[in-house]
């Protein structure tokens, strides 16, 4: 069984699970991934990815923010796709192991699980995996989320997720780029939204290993689109501190989207920070 070690101990989850909002917070775990607290007291993840990539490959440029073991309370673990930075066992099964959290995810992921075989090697209960489907809403604690529709051309079934709470709605988009958000910012108030950006590069084939041009995420012109068709009050740009070859400065971002509607402000958060509706 493969484990995940981080350098920075635990100090990350107990600063998550000692703080008790007044809305919600969130912590940006690199990558895409997500740590979330409500009001009420839900914990929930949303892609948490603490492997290393496949070098060399894939090359992980930030640190390990912990350890899955250490997580002691959680609710739910939402993927929104199923690659590997975002559907991964070694990353998020102890989670589920040491919570007894519920995994929510659409059905090309869930795949994931059963070919890792996450309930055998982790001891998990089949009723701690829940597929989801878009057009979906479920509840947990004061927590709505909603499953929306995602453009991601390089997965085979994504989803994005909108949580509401009385003090506000936040979208995690996936690796989604623009296209099919336009309902969303109609149908939703959204005040964050979580999307994708990085730069084109020469990354090596998964299959042949050579090097050829690759776009895994928006750039600077599409992240604003989407932001806009999500009418974001505030845009988190993810995923540009990850990949080698991929990253990207998402301070420039500020000249893409300053004469646009939306988003109307730009927030930028590193590995670990702490972000409040």
């Amino acid at each position: 069984m493969t484990t995940v070690h981080s350098d920075w101990n635990d100090w990350l989850v107990q600063e998550i699970a000692e703080t008790k909002p007044e809305t919600v917070s969130l912590w940006y775990l690199g990558c895409n991934g997500f740590a979330l607290k409500s009001a009420g007291g839900i914990t929930l993840f949303i892609d948490p990815y603490l492997g290393l990539g496949d070098p060399p490959r894939t090359v992980r440029m930030i640190p390990v923010p912990f350890d899955p073991t250490d997580v002691e309370e959680a609710d739910a673990v939402l993927a929104t796709h199923e690659h590997t930075d975002h559907v991964h066992g070694p990353s998020q099964a102890p989670i589920l192991g040491e919570t007894g959290a519920t995994f929510y995810a659409p059905a090309a992921s869930m795949a994931v699980t059963e070919e890792e075989g996450w309930q055998e090697q982790w001891n998990l209960e089949t009723d701690q995996f829940e597929t989801v489907v878009e057009g979906e809403t479920f509840e947990l604690g004061d927590l709505t989320i909603t499953v929306g529709p995602a453009n991601d051309p390089d997965a085979d079934e994504p989803v994005a997720y909108v949580i509401e709470h009385e003090s506000g709605t936040f979208v995690h988009g996936g690796d989604a780029r623009p296209g099919e958000f336009a309902d969303l910012g109609k149908e939703y108030d959204i005040d964050l939204g979580a999307l994708a950006f990085g730069s084109t590069g020469m990354i090596p084939d998964k299959e042949t290993r050579i090097p050829k041009q690759t776009t895994w995420y928006n750039d600077e012109n599409m992240v604003i689109e989407a932001a806009a068709e999500l009418q974001l009050d505030r845009l988190i740009p993810t995923h540009w501190d990850m990949w080698k070859g991929l990253t990207s400065d998402p301070k420039g971002l500020h000249n893409h989207a300053r004469s646009f509607e939306y988003p109307t402000q730009l927030e930028i958060v590193e590995i670990g920070d702490r972000i409040d509706l």
